[in-house]
């Protein structure tokens, strides 16, 4: 007699339970994918640090020079307040720091600053009095930028 096969299996079917032993052996990635992977994820994160690494150093250099014109910008203010004018371009911005000789003589004078910073490319800051270019002030206060030379494109100024 016959043995009597399941229809599944004389269709030449697997039964459920076969099919699940097969998944479940195939089941996860390979190293080969893994690795492919994290290689495309590397070289996506190089590629962006390589982009963007000039943004830092350019964020760093423009976010210390203005505050320090700030700085500078409110000490010319007090020292306006005090001796009635602000120092002539000839005393610049040592005047906030030692007492000027020139014109025009200040009436109350006081030292506002220990010593004047630098910006970050190691030259002092720029004063003109009066102004040239500032809309809102009697006076310019500027770095020279990156190229160190006053009155050039990369120049930041106090407005």
């Amino acid at each position: 007699m016959k043995s009597l096969a399941s229809p599944r299996s004389a269709l030449g079917l697997r039964s459920t339970s076969g099919l699940r032993t097969l998944r479940s052996r195939n089941a996860g990635f390979t190293l080969l994918e893994i690795m492919l992977v994290v290689m495309i994820i590397a070289v996506l994160a190089g590629s962006a640090i390589y982009l963007l690494r000039n943004n830092l150093s350019i964020a760093q250099e423009e976010g210390r020079v203005r505050p320090d014109l700030q700085q500078i910008m409110t000490q010319l203010q007090i020292y306006e307040t005090l001796n009635g004018a602000p120092p002539s371009t000839e005393q610049g911005l040592a005047a906030l720091v030692n007492q000027p000789a020139g014109e025009p003589q200040p009436r109350r004078w006081r030292q506002l600053m220990p010593q004047i910073p630098q910006d970050p490319w190691g030259i002092n800051y720029h004063y003109r009095y009066p102004a040239s270019r500032s809309k809102t002030s009697s006076y310019d206060v500027f770095s020279s930028g990156k190229d160190r030379l006053p009155d050039t494109a990369d120049d930041i100024w106090n407005d």
